[in-house]
């Protein structure tokens, strides 16, 4: 996966969690995912299709996960919190929107978050594109990002292949 859509997500996951939470996240160096290691306790998911297919996986420990939605939300919300699902999915949401809004481009949709919530589960990847593993680190907890995007041909680029070919 390219740098550029990399560093677009390290941007948008800084800007959500010191944006929306007033929380600073040190981010840790990209890495390619080499196993399903350790399972996760909450997964917010986001998708994406048009001219990027994938999704966007934010995992976290139950107890990182509730002190974050409790910095969203400005209210305490622990994991059996009728909006717990909701406060992750929209953090999902903002990370994965803010990451496409610098896409330049690109056409590309992105899904309704679904939130995972479950000890030790795996969110498994597509064997179509590699998954980079972004690691953060919060005075909270550390959670982590997962990115697996496999990038198609912008549709200027397409259309004008097709209209050069056709002349």
């Amino acid at each position: 996966m390219d740098v550029r859509y990399i560093n677009a997500f390290v941007r948008s996951i800084s800007n959500t969690c010191e944006t929306m939470c007033q929380l600073p996240v040190t981010v840790g160096k990209p890495q390619i995912k080499s196993n399903e290691g350790p399972g996760t306790d909450v997964s917010g998911v986001i998708g994406f299709s048009g001219d990027a297919a994938g999704c966007v996986v934010l995992h976290f420990s139950f107890d990182v996960a509730s002190r974050l939605a409790t910095k969203f939300a400005g209210i305490e919300i622990t994991p059996d919190h009728e909006d717990f699902a909701d406060a992750i999915g929209e953090l999902a949401n903002m990370v994965a929107g803010g990451a496409k809004a610098q896409f330049d481009g690109l056409d590309i949709s992105i899904s309704l978050p679904n939130v995972i919530v479950g000890e030790n589960h795996n969110v498994s990847a597509s064997r179509i594109a590699p998954r980079i593993v972004i690691p953060c680190d919060t005075q909270i907890g550390q959670f982590h990002v997962e990115i697996g995007m496999e990038i198609g041909k912008p549709k200027s680029l397409a259309s004008a292949e097709t209209q050069g070919a056709a002349s």
